[in-house]
C-alpha cells in the first residue's frame, strides 16, 4: 500500500527513486510494483535512451536505462 500511496502523492517515479526511497533492490521493487500493475492501480512506461546496443556495457548507457523506467499511479474511475 505504501508504494501505491507514494505514487499517488508524487504522480510518477522511476525505478531508481522508488528503490532508494523504500530501500530495496530494483528487482525486488519491480516484483512489488507488478502486484499493483496486475490490479490496474499502477502503469509502467519505458522510455529507452539512445543506445547502440553493443551489449558490452562499456559506454555506461545501460546503467542509465533504469532511470527511464517510469511507474505512474492510475486514477480511479468512477462507476
Amino acid at each position: 500500500m505504501d508504494i501505491r500511496a507514494y505514487l499517488e502523492r508524487h504522480g510518477s517515479a522511476n525505478i531508481v527513486d522508488l528503490s532508494n526511497h523504500f530501500r530495496v533492490a530494483p528487482d525486488a521493487m519491480r516484483g512489488m510494483l507488478e502486484h499493483w500493475i496486475r490490479k490496474g492501480s499502477v502503469t509502467r512506461q519505458d522510455f529507452a535512451p539512445s543506445c547502440s546496443g553493443c551489449g558490452t556495457g562499456s559506454c555506461g548507457g545501460c546503467g542509465v536505462a533504469a532511470s527511464f523506467e517510469i511507474y505512474q499511479a492510475r486514477k480511479a474511475t468512477a462507476p
